[in-house]
């Protein structure tokens, strides 16, 4: 890509984009373009990241193993039986495989019921007893810990700051394009 069309995509992304700075949006511009060279490389023309690769990816960047996390973006990490919805069933599974158990506790089933009850006086804004995608983007939007609310989806901060670290270095650093 020449600099002038490098140039054309970096401001038009960078005027959609609220998380990155132009500089953030042209270093990860670079990066794509590295990466579509490595894996044209390895497998012929190829015109997008395939499962595979991106999986590698996230699995040597980020540390990333769980395949159910690898292909899937976090609202659908949730949604296990893939309806659109996050049901309480779904939150109490996935809570009572993130929670600690403590020795003491009688029926720790009893705190994960409650844990998802809260969860969705929080999270439910349309009070039909479950998370569509909208409450749930609703509700990160309005609290980004929330992300995360029912276990990990995401690389850890340690994996992103490393990135990032690596990635947004000053643009003579990269090989152009």
């Amino acid at each position: 890509m020449n600099r002038k069309k490098l140039q054309k995509l970096t401001d038009t992304l960078t005027k959609n984009c609220k998380h990155f700075n132009k500089f953030e949006v042209k270093c990860l511009i670079n990066l794509f373009y590295k990466l579509m060279g490595d894996v044209t490389k390895r497998q012929g023309v190829v015109t997008g990241l395939d499962r595979n690769a991106f999986r590698n990816i996230l699995h040597v960047t980020f540390g990333m193993t769980d395949d159910m996390i690898m292909d899937r973006d976090c609202f659908e990490v949730f949604d296990l039986n893939g309806d659109g919805f996050i049901s309480k069933e779904e939150m109490f599974h996935m809570l009572k495989n993130s929670l600690l158990k403590q020795p003491s506790e009688e029926d720790p089933d009893e705190g994960i019921k409650d844990l998802v009850e809260i969860t969705l006086k929080k999270m439910d804004h349309d009070h039909d007893g479950k998370l569509s995608f909208s409450d749930y983007e609703q509700a990160v939007r309005e609290e980004t810990l929330l992300l995360e609310a029912f276990g990990p989806c995401l690389p850890d901060p340690k994996s992103q700051m490393e990135f990032e670290a690596h990635v947004f270095k000053e643009p003579n650093e990269f090989n152009d394009i």
